[in-house]
């Protein structure tokens, strides 16, 4: 990796360890709160784990942010390296990582940190963050990273769908009024992040017919746009998850397609048998 420009980022992407090395990301993990246990996200607990111990267990986790101090000693570091540090966390509407690394940021009075707010999570955060590597690996500055990430950011959609609305609104991520749309004869809420929060955007009687409006509405989205980037992740429902990408791969032909978990974190407010769609379509003008 040639930049001086480093992306420091979260850990809910979930981003496979290969894009990680290959890019030279620095994630710093958010944390699962299990009774008198702290688990880091994806480093003392993976996904797999995370959703079967999720499945039997009788008191539910919490979690908490990425602190100041964590992101204080990254950026230490890392401006002695001579580097300039991009940093994308996840939505300051669903975490106060944002408010952590800014408060890092403005302790060290340091010019060669910026601190975005993506107003995304998961893999569409992590499209975001891609885009923004491989711009810093061509050479972009870190004035120019910032604005390919917020160019980034209107390319992006997300859309999911949980098991039940129960996870989101012991949360408190989404209000009493949208979770009754669940309860009702067993429908599939359909939810998407918008402008930084979880919203509802329709339900359906069935898991299939879920799986159909996400793709329906993704292809809306998409409009025809390329290069399309596309990613399925999952809570703790690989083969589904791996059926749904390989049709959606068929159906949209993207340039890149990725797999991967929903991050204990974010499990931990979505719930077990949670599926997905992130896109990115379209040039980065």
């Amino acid at each position: 990796m040639n930049s001086k420009v480093t992306i420091v980022t979260d850990s809910t992407p979930y981003l496979p360890q290969e894009l990680v090395d290959q890019y030279g990301l620095y994630i710093l993990p958010l944390s699962v709160v299990w009774g008198n246990k702290v688990y880091r996200d994806g480093v003392d607990i993976q996904a797999d784990e995370f959703y079967k111990k999720l499945a039997v267990s009788k008191t539910l986790p919490t979690t908490s942010q990425v602190t100041v101090h964590e992101f204080q000693t990254l950026f230490e570091k890392l401006l002695a390296e001579g580097r300039e540090i991009i940093v994308l966390p996840i939505s300051s509407g669903l975490s106060a990582t944002f408010q952590s690394a800014i408060q890092a940021k403005n302790n060290l009075e340091s010019d060669r940190i910026a601190v975005i707010d993506t107003k995304l999570v998961s893999m569409a955060l992590g499209f975001q963050v891609l885009a923004v590597a491989r711009a810093a690996e061509a050479g972009a500055s870190l004035a120019e990273c910032q604005a390919i990430a917020e160019k980034a950011y209107d390319l992006i959609g997300v859309y999911f769908t949980v098991d039940t609305l129960e996870f989101l609104h012991r949360g408190g991520r989404i209000n009493s009024a949208k979770r009754l749309m669940g309860t009702a004869l067993n429908l599939k809420p359909l939810l998407e992040i918008r402008d930084g929060k979880i919203e509802a955007v329709g339900s359906v009687r069935s898991q299939r017919k879920a799986l159909d409006r996400m793709q329906q509405m993704a292809e809306k989205k998409i409009d025809g746009r390329t290069p399309l980037r596309i990613s399925v992740f999952h809570a703790g429902v690989p083969e589904l998850a791996e059926k749904y990408k390989a049709r959606l791969d068929k159906a949209f032909q993207p340039v890149e397609s990725i797999l991967t978990h929903v991050s204990p974190v974010i499990g931990t407010h979505v719930g077990p048998g949670t599926i997905s769609i992130a896109f990115m379509a379209g040039e980065i003008e």
